[in-house]
């Protein structure tokens, strides 16, 4: 499946297929989670209304490590086995992920802000993933500061293949250094500490995060794939030499003489 979907014409088949049943389920699942995050599931007993934040930080910052992950994988790929659609996947997802990244920042320094009395603090979970949202940002940078599209790609892909290393500082940041940020309440070796009341609509917000980056995901690659296939024929068309009539006389010949 992978190798079919490896040609352009099958991807964008099989895209096209697929991305509207993705959009429409990720708006009813978005809409849903965002009744039962903001609405349904109850305030905490010590943060109170403030705590409703956590259901777009989380799942924002899930996704912000999670599609660079993708993107350096794609990278890799793209670095070693030259996959015709690599590049394309990498590229494609660089800046959703810097939006989620951007989401995360945000609604952490709101979060904060009640919480710990200030807007932002130099901790290490912070600061590591400050650097994850310039790495996006360089990664896009760096893609488009050459001529040769090919020579950006690379040292694009170079760059998120070197950065994944912040990836696991960002994960274990809390447990390695004494931050203000609290350690993992989901995703640990002793189960979820969170209450079901709050735990289902913070899954459900982040499945919903997940499907709407795929879709905006096939968005972006099958627009990026246009685009080539544009550039191709404009060159194409280029290259042709223009054709005159038959009965046309060639360059610098003397008219006939009756």
């Amino acid at each position: 499946m992978i190798s079919r979907l490896a040609n352009p014409a099958q991807f964008m088949r099989v895209s096209g297929a697929v991305l509207p049943f993705l959009a429409g389920l990720a708006a009813v699942v978005l809409a849903v989670g965002l009744v039962w995050a903001l609405v349904l599931a109850p305030p905490d007993y010590q943060q109170g209304e403030s705590v409703r934040i956590m259901f777009i930080h989380v799942p924002a910052a899930w996704m912000a490590l999670s599609v660079y992950l993708l993107m350096a994988v794609a990278s890799a790929v793209a670095l070693v086995w030259r996959h015709p659609l690599a590049d394309v996947a990498a590229q494609a997802a660089a800046p959703i992920g810097a939006a989620f990244t951007f989401v995360c920042l945000a609604t952490g320094s709101l979060w904060g802000r009640p919480m710990w009395g200030t807007w932002w603090v130099w901790d290490a979970r912070l600061t590591s993933v400050l650097v994850l949202f310039f790495l996006y940002l360089g990664y896009i940078a760096l893609v488009n500061a050459f001529d040769d599209a090919s020579r950006g790609a690379r040292a694009g892909a170079l760059l998120a293949v070197v950065g994944v290393i912040n990836l696991p500082i960002i994960k274990f940041s809390v447990d390695w250094w004494n931050t203000l940020h609290q350690p993992a309440s989901v995703f640990r070796l002793g189960g979820p500490t969170i209450y079901i009341s709050m735990l289902l609509p913070l899954l459900a917000m982040a499945l919903g995060f997940a499907l709407l980056f795929a879709a905006l995901w096939l968005v972006r690659m099958r627009t990026a794939l246009n685009e080539r296939k544009l550039r191709a024929l404009r060159l194409h068309r280029m290259a042709e030499p223009r054709s005159r009539p038959a009965d046309a006389a060639p360059p610098g010949a003397r008219p006939a003489v009756h």
